[in-house]
């Protein structure tokens, strides 16, 4: 690194060769059997004199209807089958003549493995077994994870050297041009800074800022297919994933952000007037982004009402930050105070915002009942699942119950189509994630963000106050001391 390369640049440079090198080695894998990314072959060697039927649900999949994979002829002929290698599938092949199950098992296949199950009669009893063989192994699909932390812990192990070597090398120089009393940076020379008013920087919350970042950078992964890792993708139905927490996160973190903002314009004097008009104003633009240019349709452009979303992941952002603001506008001027002390200072966080408290609980209410005592036609009450094949088969019109039905009720076919329970489940029914109900778990998300945030500044102070009083007690007993001496 030369001497004239700042450290941003050059940290830039190293983020740059990273995504080089990552992006060049996530190419497909060719074999002659065209296993693709998140696949693997399974071949099936039928040594029986009669044909079979390969059938398979995934475990990920709750209570599903086995799908019928192909099916096997008799006398030592064989089949393949491309199967997904994302979650653990239960696999059975099961005998028509003798209708009964031969065998049933539940694995975790490997990434681009060859995998062969030999259906014979077991040498010991009259029964056909099943034997399993690995013909080609699977690959490392983790492998290039680790690369990639490897790499990322060098370039944070950069930034955090770099910084100082670049100080340590300006610092020299400093010194040289001082000794040499140059006198356009002499120490002596108060015309350099004499009559310039220094103006403080604002000061930021640097930890939310980090957090911000932190869930945009996962955010951009997640949107780009997030390397075909199944954790890096939406959840089918049930479960967790990393993908199901970014909105989470953006959502706690509007909700931290609107009181810090709210409550630095207060401060300044401006009106709730002047607030509502831009809390108003950045609902609008956020709802107009959502709507237009969000709702890309492959023959009518960026621009479709053919395929307009109405319900959408900016909509469901505008509508919550737009209730946060309200509740920060209208009650949140308060702060919790530190020197004064009552029986109800365990809950005084809960009691001096407590008309917030009651609309978060009131929301919640809603979204209760109307969840689980909702009628829906042709479903049970209080239904959570993803309809389609779950449940047995029972409901395959029910997907998202309550919450699906009012969205489908209000919105008709303008809102997403292809949700990611449509591939497992086999749904047929438009359900969107960003719904109606939905939003209302996302209010109560953000005002958490808003009651951490108020908590939490309350309580550095605390912690600021005591050790100001820590330090002023020690101040004196050591001012006492010296005057004995």
């Amino acid at each position: 690194m030369s001497s004239n390369m700042e450290p941003g640049r050059f940290l830039q440079t190293c983020l740059t060769l990273l995504i080089l090198i990552c992006s060049s080695g996530g190419g497909h894998i060719e074999s002659e059997h065209a296993v693709k990314m998140d696949q693997a072959l399974l071949t099936f060697h039928n040594q029986l004199d009669h044909e079979v039927h390969i059938v398979y649900t995934s475990d990920y999949c709750y209570k599903c209807v086995y799908q019928h994979l192909l099916s096997v002829n008799g006398s030592n002929n064989n089949a393949s089958a491309v199967i997904s290698t994302k979650f653990t599938l239960t696999v059975g092949v099961e005998s028509q003549t003798r209708n009964a199950t031969v065998c049933r098992w539940s694995q975790t296949y490997g990434e681009g493995g060859h995998y062969s199950v030999w259906i014979r009669m077991s040498d010991a009893a009259s029964n056909p077994s099943c034997i399993h063989t690995v013909d080609k192994r699977p690959n490392n699909v983790y492998l290039p994870l680790l690369v990639v932390a490897l790499l990322l812990a060098i370039i944070a192990l950069l930034f955090s050297v770099t910084p100082y070597i670049y100080r340590s090398r300006r610092t020299s120089k400093c010194m040289k041009t001082i000794c040499c009393r140059v006198p356009q940076y002499s120490v002596d020379d108060d015309r350099a800074h004499a009559g310039e008013a220094v103006k403080p920087k604002p000061t930021r919350l640097r930890s939310l800022d980090t957090f911000r970042g932190f869930a945009l950078t996962v955010m951009v992964f997640v949107n780009y297919g997030g390397g075909g890792y199944w954790f890096f993708q939406h959840a089918p139905w049930n479960g967790l994933t990393v993908a199901d927490l970014v909105m989470p996160w953006f959502v706690f973190i509007i909700g931290t952000s609107v009181v810090l903002a709210f409550t630095s314009m207060q401060r300044r004097g401006v009106g709730s007037l002047q607030l509502l008009r831009k809390l108003t104003w950045r609902t609008v633009v956020l709802l107009t982004l959502g709507f237009c240019f969000l709702n890309y349709s492959p023959s009518d452009g960026p621009l479709s009402w053919s395929w307009l979303r109405i319900p959408g992941v900016l909509q469901r952002l505008a509508f919550t930050y737009l209730v946060l603001s309200l509740l920060q506008t209208f009650w949140g001027q308060k702060e919790i105070p530190l020197r004064e002390h009552h029986w109800w200072n365990p809950v005084q966080d809960v009691l001096l915002y407590w008309p917030q408290w009651l609309i978060i609980i009131l929301l919640e209410t809603l979204w209760l009942c109307i969840t689980f005592f909702l009628p829906v036609p042709n479903c049970p009450t209080g239904y959570l699942g993803a309809g389609g094949i779950g449940e047995n088969g029972l409901y395959p019109n029910c997907t998202g119950g309550a919450a699906g039905y009012i969205d489908r009720w209000m919105f008709g076919d303008n809102m997403y189509r292809y949700p990611t329970c449509k591939e497992m489940y086999h749904t047929t029914q438009p359900f969107d994630p960003e719904g109606i109900l939905g939003t209302i778990n996302s209010i109560v998300m953000g005002f958490l963000g808003m009651q951490v945030r108020q908590i939490t500044h309350s309580m550095i102070q605390q912690v600021v106050q005591y050790y100001s009083i820590i330090l002023s007690g020690l101040y004196e007993r050591v001012c006492i001391i010296l005057q004995w001496f």
